[in-house]
């Protein structure tokens, strides 16, 4: 059995015909999807750094980040949350050079499915990566702006009418009552927008799929942490969004625990 240790971060995620993940674990790049149906085990080393810095921290915040990134970082200033909060375009921000490369940068609003409908922001350069780590199946775009305030201020004034958030216990059993038509709903968006925001409206009604590796849902999920559990083991039944799904329901979020370094070993 071969055992990998080292910090990790979030999945690297790639659209083929499903979602394909890779977790980094140190210096190694694991191919998650390889491993469904093994029985993997997870033991946290009780150390945690930095995904920013790089220094040891006793705890995480913001997925990652140690407690003076967390006041300076601009990986976490409020924008990043609250696009409608960004400033960069006006020459204000925590890092201006961060800055140039990710607020003021064409942004997507979109729409997307995830067991339910919601509005969402991102960078032109995270998609389809956004819609597969919030595990979203399918996913149409309704704006492109040319920086995040732009995005954020168009996305708060759809949340009159679209919810902005996931609902990730049904996301991660897959439960859907109805799937929304995206084409219709667009529709909607378009008409419930002001002429101040039309301008930048987009024609692109291509919807993108995306399949999950997920060989058995849930029915309930108990969702685990490090720090609560710092051994976790189980037969990998599927991985979507950023959780790992385990058999019994047990859900493991490899976001929620960036900078943790653990052993990583499987059979």
């Amino acid at each position: 059995m071969n055992v990998y240790s080292g910090t990790i971060k979030k999945m690297a995620t790639s659209l083929e015909d499903i979602a394909r993940y890779s977790l980094t674990v140190g210096g190694d790049t694991i191919d998650m999807n390889n491993l469904l149906g093994s029985e993997l085990s997870l033991e946290y080393l009780k150390e945690i750094y930095c995904i920013g810095c790089g220094r040891k921290t006793s705890k995480s915040f913001a997925q990652g980040y140690c407690y003076p990134c967390l006041l300076n970082s601009p990986e976490t200033d409020k924008c990043i949350l609250h696009p409608e909060h960004c400033q960069a375009h006006e020459g204000i921000s925590r890092d201006m050079e961060w800055s140039q490369k990710h607020c003021l940068q064409d942004h997507f609003v979109y729409l997307s499915d995830t067991t339910g409908l919601k509005v969402g922001v991102t960078r032109v350069s995270q998609i389809p990566a956004r819609w597969i780590d919030q595990g979203a199946t399918r996913a149409i775009k309704i704006a492109r702006t040319p920086n995040r305030y732009i995005a954020g201020t168009i996305e708060v004034f759809l949340k009159d009418h679209f919810r902005d958030k996931t609902n990730w216990r049904n996301m991660l059993t897959n439960k859907q009552d109805a799937k929304p038509d995206l084409l219709k709903e667009k529709e909607r968006a378009f008409g419930v927008l002001t002429e101040e925001f039309r301008q930048y409206l987009i024609d692109d009604n291509e919807v993108t799929y995306v399949n999950f590796p997920v060989r058995e849902y849930p029915v309930k999920v108990t969702a685990l942490s490090f720090d609560k559990t710092p051994e976790i083991g189980g037969t990998l039944l599927g991985i979507k969004g950023q959780y790992l799904l385990l058999d019994g329901g047990r859900v493991l979020n490899i976001r929620k625990h960036n900078g943790y370094k653990i052993n990583l070993s499987w059979r």
